[in-house]
Order: C-alpha cells, then sequence, then structure tokens
C-alpha cells in the first residue's frame, strides 16, 4: 500500500500500524508523541541519542555557535526596531512578539551550548566510596 500524496507520512504511519497490529489509532499516535518527546528530552540533556533503526543523532555544538550567533544578531535588530520612535505601533509590536520567541530560543540553546546542563539520565545517586581496609584482616587502632 503506497502513501496517499495528501496524507502526511506521520498520519500515513499512524493509520498502517493501526491496520497491522489491531489497536486504537490514538493509542498508537500517543506512543509516537511519547517517543518524540522523551527523544527530545534526551537531546537537551546528552549530546547524543540512538533511535534503533533511525541512527543515531548527535548535537553539533558548532552549529549551535553559529545559531545562537544569528539568535544575538536577531536580538539586536529587533530591539533597535522597537527603540526607533518612527517605528509604527504594527511593526513595533510584531518586533516584540519576534523578539520574545527570539529570547525563548536563546534561552533553551544556551545551557547547551554552555554545557550547564546533566548528562545522567539514569537518576542514579552517587554512591559513597567503600573503605579501604580489607574486610579479613583486623586494625589495631593506635
Amino acid at each position: 500500500m503506497d502513501k496517499p500524496i495528501s496524507m502526511s507520512v506521520r498520519d500515513y504511519l499512524v493509520r498502517t500500524l493501526a491496520v497491522k497490529l489491531m489497536v486504537p489509532e490514538k493509542t498508537i499516535d500517543a506512543i509516537i508523541v511519547h517517543q518524540f518527546n522523551e527523544a527530545n528530552r534526551a537531546m537537551a540533556v546528552t549530546e547524543s541519542i540512538e533511535i534503533s533503526g533511525f541512527g543515531k543523532f548527535f548535537f553539533n555544538k558548532k552549529k549551535a555557535e553559529k545559531t545562537m550567533e544569528k539568535y544575538l544578531s536577531k536580538e539586536r535588530m529587533f530591539n533597535s526596531i522597537i527603540a526607533n520612535p518612527e517605528t509604527s505601533e504594527a511593526r513595533r509590536q510584531s518586533a516584540i512578539n519576534k523578539l520574545n520567541n527570539n529570547k525563548l530560543a536563546i534561552d533553551i540553546l544556551k545551557p547547551k551550548i554552555n554545557n550547564e546542563l546533566f548528562t545522567d539520565l539514569r537518576g542514579m545517586e552517587e554512591q559513597d566510596s567503600a573503605p579501604l581496609r580489607d574486610e579479613g584482616i583486623d586494625y589495631e587502632d593506635s
């Protein structure tokens, strides 16, 4: 069965899997949404993720730094538009909205570039180190 042109790849996969597995489409869709949300969360914390059958995805720090430079440049441009007294109110409001979206993008990318995030997703606490003494030997305290 070929994918219809009018249907998105995601919708096609959901429908095909639902028919083959005899599972409701909402369930398949919820699983797909969950998996991609978890992949996004993992990429926010680690440098790479691997999705079986799709490959390994890496965070490219150099590309992120270039993107950050673009965001900062846009921020300066939006601030100059907002500060200009000759800017119309509609354009000023548009620039404010774009500036807010740009700041959100900066806030998301900045910790990743600066390595401010935790890299261990396991949630395990660090264990106390084992004593350096041998268990079978009695030591006298002096």
